[in-house]
């Protein structure tokens, strides 16, 4: 029997009354973030961030739709905007959204798990979420947004914070746990139906770096897409 919809405590939006106490409490909270220096003044693990931070999200109270990604790259870093860069182009198609929709706060919420840019690795791509973020400031931005009726998890990042309690419950049809990537958004369909305000909808990050998988799941564009575009318009009509 399928199980009763649920909302994963990580995820739970918890409404305040009036508008006027839920606009001033997201502003003040909104300007603590963008003046929070803890990953580079007290971090709590690894090494500080050896760069000046820059914490990069939107948010509105009425916003019906929220984006979780990983972390701001370089270029949003300099830009001080979310996906101001090749991915956030891929996404807005993805989403077939237009830019001026996709920077009105009050259409669409983005809140990545890390909020600066956590700088490069090695081989020269991005290092993962910063990891004093999402403990300090998640559910505190999340409890803000009680209107929120969808949140696109875009990556693993995202999908393991929100998704941990969702998936302990949900078995792919190899009979395994959905862990991987791909089996969790292969699940999109399951997870939607068994999650709720804010219904939760995995997806691949659209980085250049998943060209490859893209390709090798065509299903991805042919059955999630039309879906998510749905989705998409009705939300921020």
């Amino acid at each position: 029997m399928p199980r009763p919809k649920t909302t994963p405590d990580r995820t739970r939006s918890r409404a305040n009354s009036g508008n006027a106490d839920r606009i001033e409490p997201l502003d003040d909270l909104l300007r603590t973030i963008r003046a929070c220096r803890v990953c580079r003044d007290a971090p709590t693990t690894g090494t500080a961030l050896p760069h000046e931070p820059r914490p990069v999200l939107q948010a509105d109270h009425r916003a019906r739709l929220a984006i979780s990604g990983q972390a701001p790259g370089v270029r949003v870093h300099a830009s001080g905007r979310p996906f101001t860069d090749p991915s956030g182009d891929r996404l807005r198609d993805w989403m077939d959204m237009t830019s001026e929709v996709f920077y009105n706060p009050a259409k669409v919420a983005v809140i990545p798990m890390g909020f600066c840019f956590p700088g490069h690795d090695a081989k020269g791509g991005d290092l993962p979420p910063r990891r004093e973020c999402s403990p300090l400031w998640r559910e505190k931005v999340l409890s803000q947004l009680p209107g929120v009726e969808l949140l696109l998890l875009v990556g693993q990042y995202a999908q393991r914070w929100h998704l941990a309690g969702v998936q302990a419950g949900l078995v792919h049809e190899s009979g395994k746990r959905a862990a991987t990537l791909t089996q969790t958004v292969r699940d999109w369909q399951r997870i939607m139906s068994e999650t709720a305000r804010p219904r939760l909808l995995p997806m691949p990050h659209p980085s250049w770096r998943n060209n490859s998988w893209l390709k090798a799941n065509p299903w991805f564009e042919k059955e999630l897409l039309p879906v998510l575009r749905a989705e998409v318009k009705k939300l921020t009509a």
